[in-house]
């Protein structure tokens, strides 16, 4: 912070002092940082947009999966483009309720998906059940994939 400071009243300064130097170049400055940024912009949208032509469903069904992990999920890419390394959290909600019952963890680690899954492709598997608040029973709540992760590769 204080480095930030110190470059700002600097630049300031110079800016004062010889502004016909100064201002050329802050401008440049300022319309590169912008373009980076738009690039960002860019890029982060177009991930986006992949991300929701992904589909995940999550489902308690104790009767089609194992004992140990009761919760059946399909993923089915829609996009252009294959997925890797898909990664994900599950939460769990009361039906038309928004608050998350699943508890957070720093230990539990993420759910993973295959290694690829090209597009057009469909997924599933059965997943153990997250930890949930106490008092709530699985078979009556909804769960949804939440900070999905992974990447696009054309």
């Amino acid at each position: 912070m204080l480095i930030g400071a110190i470059l700002a009243l600097t630049w300031l300064i110079l800016l004062l002092r010889y502004p016909a130097k100064a201002l050329p170049l802050s401008l440049a400055a300022v319309f590169g940082v912008g373009l980076i940024a738009l690039w960002v912009l860019w890029e982060e949208r177009g991930v986006e947009r992949r991300f929701a032509r992904l589909d995940v469903q999550l489902n308690y069904t104790p009767e089609n999966c194992p004992a140990d992990r009761p919760l059946a999920i399909r993923v089915r890419n829609g996009g252009d483009a294959t997925l890797r390394d898909f990664a994900w959290q599950v939460q769990a909600f009361r039906p038309g309720d928004t608050i998350n019952l699943a508890q957070p963890s720093y230990d539990h680690p993420r759910y993973l998906g295959p290694a690829e899954l090209q597009p057009g492709a469909q997924w599933q598997d059965c997943l153990p059940l997250p930890p949930i608040r106490q008092g709530y029973r699985a078979q009556s709540l909804e769960f949804r994939a939440a900070n999905l992760r992974g990447k696009f590769v054309d």
